[in-house]
């Protein structure tokens, strides 16, 4: 099954994403390996941004709200049961 989001095709989450933000996410979080050079540019891109749509962190959080409303199943955690470790005992005494 293809989805399409305003005729482009999602096909990962990250296209997801994207499409839903209008926006790439690296501009909001960055990526590895970025120069101090680079940060600012895309830092200063950000606040362009927000700066021409003052009511974007308000509608994302309703949006990222409405996606757990409708799956709550995305919070499901199951913890993971660690195995118990084997311990030696301790030795105690001179070796021969």
């Amino acid at each position: 099954m293809r989805s399409y989001i305003g005729g482009h095709q999602a096909v990962t989450t990250n296209d997801f994403v994207e499409l839903a933000l209008g926006t790439p996410v690296e501009l909001w979080l960055g990526v590895e390996g970025e120069s101090e050079e680079e940060r600012a540019a895309r830092e200063d891109a950000a606040r362009d941004i927000l700066a021409d749509n003052p009511n974007f962190p308000d509608d994302l959080v309703r949006m990222a709200a409405q996606v757990i409303e409708e799956n709550p199943d995305l919070l499901d955690v199951v913890a993971l049961v660690r195995p118990a470790t084997r311990r030696r005992a301790a030795r105690k005494g001179v070796a021969a």
